[in-house]
Parts: structure tokens; sequence; C-alpha cells
């Protein structure tokens, strides 16, 4: 089994990551993070990694399409108890093996880092991308004590600057506000509304 130094570990794209075990032969239904077709194929190496921060190399022995995911079967994971091992794994490839993309197209992963402008406007920090929310990945942006949870739209997105680390969208209305905490204000208002209930 081949094993990266500290340094190559950095060096990792995630591709999907594991949500819960399907069937009883080992298999896992994933949520997949890479929009590019057919970048999963029978005899592929992944890297599973676990919220331990440890690394396990695997072999996609088949997989096919579920209910907007997929399901993978990987060579020597062959019983719920192997697959469970897998549970909230991040299914990755070396940075080198990953898939290049058209002009205009980013990597979620590269997003993480980047500083986030709503035009002109600095936002903050991204630092952590999210799935499953929704049709768009959620940017993870903290700004002070404030934390954003801004969707990755396509409809919001003005430019990405990835020499630069910098995002430049446009956001609605309101968005920031969505998840910002409450005023003083506000917490006093909460207050009374419960008194009066």
């Amino acid at each position: 089994m081949a094993s990266f130094t500290e340094k190559e570990t950095a060096a990792f794209i995630t591709l999907a990551r594991v949500v819960k075990t399907q069937g009883r032969h080992g298999e896992v239904a994933v949520e997949v993070h890479s929009d590019v077709p057919d970048r999963f194929h029978e005899g592929m190496k992944l890297w599973a990694l676990g919220e331990d921060a440890k690394r396990r190399e695997l072999e996609v022995e088949s997989f096919w399409p579920h209910k907007g995911g997929l399901v993978l079967k990987f060579v020597d994971i062959d019983s719920i108890n192997d697959a469970e091992t897998l549970l909230k794994c991040e299914l990755q490839v070396p940075q080198t093996e990953r898939a290049s993309l058209d002009a205009g197209w980013t990597y979620i992963s590269d997003l993480a880092g980047c500083i986030l402008f709503d035009g002109d406007r600095e936002i903050g920090k991204v630092e952590d991308v999210q799935f499953g929310a929704g049709e768009a990945p959620l940017l993870i942006v903290k700004s002070g004590g404030t934390r954003h949870e801004i969707p990755y739209a396509e409809a919001y997105i003005k430019r990405v600057d990835l020499d630069h680390k910098k995002i430049v969208m446009q956001l609605p209305e309101g968005m920031l506000e969505l998840n910002a905490p409450l005023t003083q204000e506000e917490k006093q208002q909460q207050a009374r509304n419960r008194r009066n209930n």
C-alpha cells in the first residue's frame, strides 16, 4: 500500500463523500463532489479519508447511479460491517490525478482560503465548503465572529481569481442577514414574544 509524506497529504482533492451503507454486500451510497462526466470507473484507485485523518486505499469494483448520487462497491469491502468503516469518509485522489477543466470552471476544493466579496465589499474568508444542503454547495465564510453560509450558485458568481484567492459575487439583498447574529433589540423582542405566548 502506498503512503504519502505530510506535504503530499495536503495535495488531495475530494471527489465524493460516503453518506450511508447501501445493500448487504459492502456497497456505499455517496454524494458526488465532481461535475466531471465519467469521473468514476472500474479499477479506479481512491483514498478514503476518515474522521480520524487517516487514509486508506480502495479500488472501485463497480458503481451505478442512485437517487442523484452514486453507489460504489469496492474490492474487499464485502459486508455491511466493512462498509460501515467508510461512513463519512471523503473519497479522494491525489491532486496530480484530478481531471482538467474547461476554461471558466473551478474545483470547489480550491475555494477554501479565498476571500469572498459581495461586489466591492469584503465579506470574509471561505473556511469550508459544505454539500447536501441544496443544489449549490455552501461556502462557509467567517468574518470576525460572524459565520455566513452562502450558496455557491452560478447566478451569484461574477469572478473567481484563484491566483489571488478572490471570489467576487453579487448576492441578493438581505442574504447576509439570513444567518447573522441577532441584535440586542431582536433578542429582547423574542423574549417578549415567548412571555406573551
